[in-house]
């Protein structure tokens, strides 16, 4: 057994312990911080096989973003866990029915490669050899080349569902000054100006 290996089976071991560890430590952070210990340890299995992209994905935006923005909202936000925990009975036939489908997804893939190894000679962009290509620049390649138009689609998509998020959430208090830029663009000195006429020994 390599060196290569021995590593593989050490990240793959944690990274299972860490996922039982997310769903059964009982406060919350600590399930936070066992899912940011699983992230570690996929980024140091994808580096194993050579996707030095998905390892830097998963250490930049899952750790860097993701899980550290569910660390604090679960700090700061009071919730009951307890009431989120009794309905996890009445939400388990649903749970399965989608790890059910989810399992066949993967069965079918894998299952496919395995019987029709050929079909992985008819794809139209073949991966290029390492030596010549890394992974990262091969993606680059592909993202902004033959899939740019839908790089941006799905960027404008993520942008308006930001947007939308923004909007139903936002309320306004009552009683609090605000500034309204077209009211302030469309003022007149008619109507930003008020002329008092003080008679003689009164004051205003």
């Amino acid at each position: 057994m390599g060196l290569q290996a021995v590593f593989f089976y050490l990240f793959a071991f944690v990274a299972v312990a860490s996922a039982f560890m997310v769903i059964s430590a009982r406060n919350p952070v600590h399930s936070v911080l066992f899912l940011i210990l699983v992230f570690f340890n996929a980024a140091g299995m994808f580096l194993l096989t050579g996707a030095e992209f998905l390892a830097m994905i998963l250490l930049v935006v899952y750790i860097g973003a993701v899980a550290v923005l569910f660390l604090f909202v679960v700090m700061m936000l009071d919730i009951d866990f307890a009431e989120l925990r009794s309905g996890f009975m009445q939400n388990a036939p649903m749970g399965a029915l989608v790890g059910l489908i989810l399992a066949a997804e993967l069965i079918v893939v894998i299952g496919g490669s395995v019987i029709t190894p050929q079909a992985a000679q008819s794809i139209t962009t073949p991966i290029p050899s390492p030596a010549t290509r890394t992974n990262t620049a091969a993606l680059g390649d592909l993202l902004y080349t033959n899939y740019v138009y839908f790089f941006q689609v799905a960027g404008l998509v993520l942008l308006v569902a930001m947007i939308g998020a923004i909007v139903l959430t936002l309320r306004h208090r009552q009683n609090i000054k605000r500034q309204d830029i077209s009211r302030q663009v469309a003022r007149t000195p008619a109507t930003a100006v008020e002329v008092v006429k003080v008679k003689p020994g009164q004051g205003i």
